[in-house]
C-alpha cells in the first residue's frame, strides 16, 4: 500500500466494548468501571473524536442498553453509532458486527479497545501516519505475559501469534500486540468475512489480517513503544489493572496542569477527575480532590483536605483546610473554611466570608456577606454585607415543604438566632442574640426576644451549707441520698 494512506484520509473508529469482564468480579460490565471520574469506555470515544473521526462505532454486548444510554448522554452531539455483538466470538467478529455502520466508508478504520483508557491521540496519529494497509500498535515488554507475539521475517511483521497458539520459541518474543490497529477500510471489508477460527480459542482473530496483508504484499507496519510509554497501552482486566490505569491517568492529569501553571505542593496526594479545569498560579496543597466538572480560577489557594465536586471557583479564592463543596458557585476573592460544607445550590458573590463549621444549601450570598462560624443556612438569600452570627440557623423545613429566608443588605443577625422560614429580615435590621424570628423584621428595626435574667444573691453559699448539714445528719448505715 502506498504512502497515500496519510493523515488526509477520512477516519472511522471501531471500539470493541462487548465483553463482560469476568475478572473484574463485578455485576457491572467492565467498560463502565470508572477512571478519573468517567467510565473506561469514554476515553477511547474521546480519543476517536480527537482524531476527527467521521464515524465512531461502539460494539456492545453485555449490558448493551446501559452502556449505550450512558454514551448517548455523554456524547450527545458526536457521530457515535452502536453495533451489537450478541455472542463474543473474537476480535474480528466484533469488527465484523460494526461493518454495517461503516457501509460506503472509504479511508482508515482505527480499531480500539474499550478497556484501554490511557492511549493518546498523539500515539494514534503516529500509527495512522504509517504507509500500509494494516498498521499495528505494539509494546516491547520485559515480561510479555500473555500478549500476542509479533513474528517478523527480515524485520517485517508477517503475523501475530496469540499466546495460546505460540510455539515455545515464540513465547520468548518481547514485541507484543497492544490490540490497536489502523486498517484500510477496503481491505478490511474484503477480508473480514473470510477469516476462520481454527485456533486454540476457537475465535475469529483480527490479528489474522496481518498475515493476509503481508502475503498479499499490501504492506504491514508497526509502531512499537517501550519503557514508560508502554504503560499507556495496558488494558484493564481486573481491579489491580484498574488501579494501575487510574494511577497512570492521575499522573498525566497532574503533569498537564503543572505544565499549565498550577502548583501542586505534593502532586501524588491530589485526586483529579478528567473534566476539571484549573487556572494559572493556583496552589493546591496535599489531599485535595477536584471532581466532576469543577472549575478553579486563577491565583486561588486550596488548602489540605478540600473536596470540590461540580463546583465553580472564581479567581483569587482561598479555600481553607477540609472545605467540602458540591454543585456550588464561589465568587471572586471569597474565603471559605476551614471545615465548611457548601451543599448544592450555594452561590457566593464577591468577597464572601464563610468560616469554620458553617453549612449552606440552596443559599445565595451577596457581595461581602459573612457567616464566620457554626451556622446552618439553607434555602436562604443573604444580602450584601450582611453578618450572620455564630450559631444562627435557618429553620427552613416544616416536615413537608422547604421555605425561604431572606436577610437584607447590611443586616446583622446576632449569635444563636433562629430564623423560622418563611421570613424576611429587612435591610440594615438587627436581630439580637438568642432571638427566634417568626415574623418579618422591617428594614432598620431591631428584633429581640429575651427572657428576664433572674439573679439570686448568695445562692451558692446557701446550697453548700445545706449539703454539709445533710451530710452531718446522716446516721451510720444510712444509704439515703446514695446512688
Amino acid at each position: 500500500m502506498s504512502s497515500n494512506l496519510s493523515l488526509s484520509r477520512p477516519r472511522a473508529v471501531v471500539i470493541m466494548a462487548a465483553g463482560l469482564g469476568t475478572r473484574m468480579r463485578s455485576s457491572l460490565v467492565k467498560v463502565m468501571h470508572p477512571v478519573a471520574g468517567r467510565p473506561l469506555v469514554d476515553f477511547p470515544v474521546r480519543a476517536a473524536l480527537a482524531l476527527g473521526a467521521h464515524r465512531v462505532v461502539v460494539v456492545l454486548g453485555h449490558q448493551r442498553e446501559r452502556v449505550e444510554a450512558h454514551l448517548r448522554a455523554a456524547f450527545p452531539e458526536a457521530p457515535v453509532a452502536f453495533a451489537t455483538q450478541a455472542e463474543q466470538l473474537g476480535t474480528a467478529h466484533a469488527v465484523l458486527c460494526a461493518m454495517p455502520q461503516l457501509e460506503g466508508f472509504e479511508g482508515d478504520v482505527i480499531v480500539l479497545s474499550g478497556d484501554v483508557p490511557n492511549v493518546t491521540a498523539e500515539t494514534l496519529e503516529a500509527l495512522i501516519a504509517l504507509p500500509a494497509a494494516v498498521r499495528v500498535l505494539g509494546m516491547r515488554l520485559d515480561d510479555p505475559a500473555q500478549y500476542g507475539r509479533f513474528v517478523r521475517d527480515a524485520g517485517k511483521l508477517v503475523r501475530i501469534r496469540e499466546f495460546k497458539d505460540c510455539a515455545p520459541a515464540e513465547r520468548g518474543i518481547r514485541d507484543v500486540n497492544a490490540g490497536i490497529y489502523a486498517i484500510d477500510a477496503g481491505f478490511l471489508r474484503d477480508t473480514l468475512g473470510s477469516l476462520g477460527r481454527d485456533n486454540a480459542q476457537g475465535e475469529y482473530y483480527l490479528t489474522d489480517l496481518v498475515e493476509r496483508a503481508a502475503t498479499a504484499g499490501l504492506g504491514v507496519e508497526t509502531l512499537t513503544v517501550e519503557g514508560d510509554a508502554a504503560l499507556d497501552l495496558n488494558g484493564v482486566n481486573d481491579r489491580a489493572d484498574l488501579a494501575l490505569a487510574e494511577a497512570r491517568m492521575q499522573a498525566r492529569l497532574r503533569r498537564g496542569w503543572m505544565r499549565a501553571g498550577v502548583t501542586f505542593v505534593d502532586p501524588a496526594r491530589c485526586w483529579l477527575h478528567a473534566d476539571i479545569e484549573i487556572g494559572e498560579d493556583t496552589v493546591i496543597e496535599p489531599d485535595v480532590a477536584l471532581l466532576g466538572t469543577t472549575r478553579i480560577g486563577r491565583e486561588c489557594y486550596i488548602e489540605q483536605g478540600t473536596r470540590l465536586s461540580n463546583t465553580q471557583v472564581a479567581d483569587r479564592v482561598t479555600l481553607h483546610a477540609y472545605t467540602v463543596a458540591e454543585s456550588s458557585n464561589i465568587g471572586v476573592e471569597c474565603t471559605v473554611g476551614p471545615f465548611a460544607r457548601l451543599r448544592e445550590g450555594t452561590r457566593f458573590g464577591r468577597g464572601v466570608k464563610i468560616g469554620n463549621f458553617v453549612e449552606t444549601k440552596q443559599a445565595v450570598f451577596g457581595d461581602g456577606a459573612k457567616a464566620s462560624h457554626l451556622s446552618y443556612l439553607g434555602d436562604a438569600e443573604i444580602g450584601p454585607r450582611a453578618n450572620i452570627g455564630a450559631g444562627t440557623i435557618t429553620c427552613n423545613y416544616d416536615g413537608v415543604h422547604k421555605h425561604r429566608t431572606r436577610v437584607g443588605a447590611g443586616a446583622f443577625i446576632g449569635s444563636d438566632s433562629q430564623l423560622v422560614a418563611p421570613v424576611s429580615v429587612g435591610d440594615g435590621a438587627y436581630v439580637g442574640a438568642g432571638t427566634t424570628v417568626t415574623h418579618d423584621v422591617p428594614a432598620g428595626a431591631l428584633a429581640l426576644t429575651r427572657a428576664p435574667t433572674k439573679v439570686v444573691e448568695g445562692w451558692v453559699e446557701r446550697k453548700r451549707q445545706a449539703r454539709e448539714a445533710e451530710a452531718k445528719n446522716k446516721t451510720p448505715g444510712d444509704t439515703r441520698g446514695g446512688r
